[in-house]
C-alpha cells in the first residue's frame, strides 16, 4: 500500500531524497518505440532542461539526475533555511516564474498600493508559497505536469502520461546519498544505454565530468566543496575528482558484468566512508532493491522510523550488511 507522503520526508532526519518517476504508457518517454520506430530521444532534453530550470526556482538543489527511456532519477537536497530567507518579494518573484499567481501577488509585483488587509491576505498566502517552493512533492509535480502536457500535445493524445506517484527515498548518511547518487550516475551504463559516465547523455555525470574538464563545477547542480572542515561552504562535502573516478572506476567493473574490484588508490571516498568495495558495488547496482522509504545505517532508519511513525522499515538488514562501518 503507497505510503502518505508526509511519513515518507522528515527534514529533521535529512534534507536529501532520491526520486523516481515512471510512464504508464507502452510508448516511451524517450528513447526509440520498437513498434513504431519513431525516436523521442528529445524528450530527454525537455525533463533535463525543466529539471534544472525548477532546481533554480526551488529551495531545493538538484545533486544528481538521469533520464531514462520510460523514468528519471533524481537526487534533491532540500533548503529550507534558504526558503526562510527569502523576501516577500523574491518569494512572489519565483512563485510567478511557474504560475500566475492571485490578483494580489500581481498588483504587488506591479508595485501597486496594497490596503492593510490586502497586505495581511498576501502574507498568508506568500506562507504557502514559501512552504511549497522546498516541498519535493511540488517540483516532482511541476516537472512531471510540464512533462506530460508537453508530450500529450506532441502525440495529440489526453491521459495520464506518469504513474499517479513518484517514489520517494530518503537518504539519512553520506553514505546513503553518494552511493544514490553514483547509483543514478551509472544507470544508463547498467541499462546499457552508454559505455561511459562522460558519454551518458542527460545525466548529471555527464555535466560534472564536462566541467571538470575546464576547472570548473556546474552551475545548475549542488557543489562537491572538499572534505570535512570547519566554515565549510554549502555543498556535498567530497572532491569532486574523487567523486568521478569513483563513478568512472565503478562504472566498469558493472560494465563488465563481473562483481569486480575498485583499487584502494582509486577510491578515497570509500575510506572516509567506511565502506568496502564489495558493499559499494552491491549499494550503487541495487540501490532500489534493499531499501524501500529510506536509506541509511540501521541507527539513522530507526530513528526516522520514530519521527515518521512507522511500525517498520524495509531494509534495515541489509543496513546492517552494507552500512555497519559507515
Amino acid at each position: 500500500m503507497p505510503q502518505p507522503r508526509k511519513t515518507q520526508i522528515s527534514l529533521i532526519d535529512t534534507p536529501y531524497y532520491h526520486c523516481v518517476s515512471r510512464c504508464v504508457r507502452r510508448s516511451f518517454l524517450c528513447g526509440e518505440d520498437k513498434f513504431t520506430g519513431q525516436s523521442y530521444e528529445h524528450r530527454r532534453g525537455w525533463v533535463e532542461e525543466r529539471l534544472l530550470f525548477l532546481g533554480s526556482v526551488f529551495a531545493i538543489d538538484i545533486c544528481a539526475y538521469a533520464v531514462m527511456s520510460n523514468h528519471t532519477h533524481v537526487v534533491l537536497c532540500v533548503d529550507k533555511d534558504m526558503a526562510d530567507s527569502w523576501s516577500m518579494k523574491e518569494v512572489i518573484k519565483r512563485w510567478h516564474l511557474l504560475y500566475q499567481g492571485t490578483l494580489l501577488s500581481q498588483k504587488y509585483r506591479r508595485g501597486g498600493t496594497l490596503s492593510k488587509s490586502e497586505i495581511i491576505s498576501l502574507e498568508e498566502t506568500v506562507t504557502i508559497y514559501r512552504q511549497r517552493l522546498f516541498d519535493i512533492s511540488w517540483l516532482m509535480r511541476n516537472l512531471n505536469e510540464y512533462i506530460a502536457r508537453e508530450a500529450n500535445k506532441e502525440d495529440g493524445c489526453t491521459g495520464r502520461f506518469w504513474e499517479g506517484r513518484f517514489k520517494s527515498q530518503a537518504l539519512l548518511d553520506e553514505s546513503a546519498v553518494l552511493a544514490c547518487m553514483a547509483y543514478v550516475d551509472l544507470n544508463p551504463i547498467r541499462a546499457k544505454m552508454n559505455r561511459t559516465p562522460e558519454t551518458s547523455k542527460y545525466t548529471s555525470i555527464q555535466q560534472r565530468i564536462h566541467s571538470l574538464i575546464k576547472g570548473e563545477q556546474p552551475r545548475k547542480l549542488m557543489r562537491f566543496v572538499g572534505n570535512h572542515r570547519q566554515d565549510m561552504s554549502k555543498g556535498i562535502a567530497y572532491n569532486l575528482i574523487d567523486y568521478c573516478e569513483l563513478v568512472d572506476c565503478t562504472g566498469k567493473c558493472i560494465r563488465e558484468d563481473k562483481a569486480g574490484h575498485i583499487e584502494h588508490h582509486n577510491s578515497p571516498i570509500l575510506e572516509r566512508l567506511g565502506l568496502n568495495s564489495e558493499q559499494w558495488l552491491t549499494l550503487t547496482t541495487e540501490f532500489e532493491k534493499h531499501f524501500n522509504i529510506a536509506v541509511g545505517s540501521e541507527h539513522m532508519l530507526q530513528q526516522f522510523k520514530q519521527h515518521t511513525d512507522h511500525k517498520r522499515i524495509r531494509g534495515m538488514e541489509k543496513a546492517r550488511i552494507l552500512l555497519q562501518h559507515a
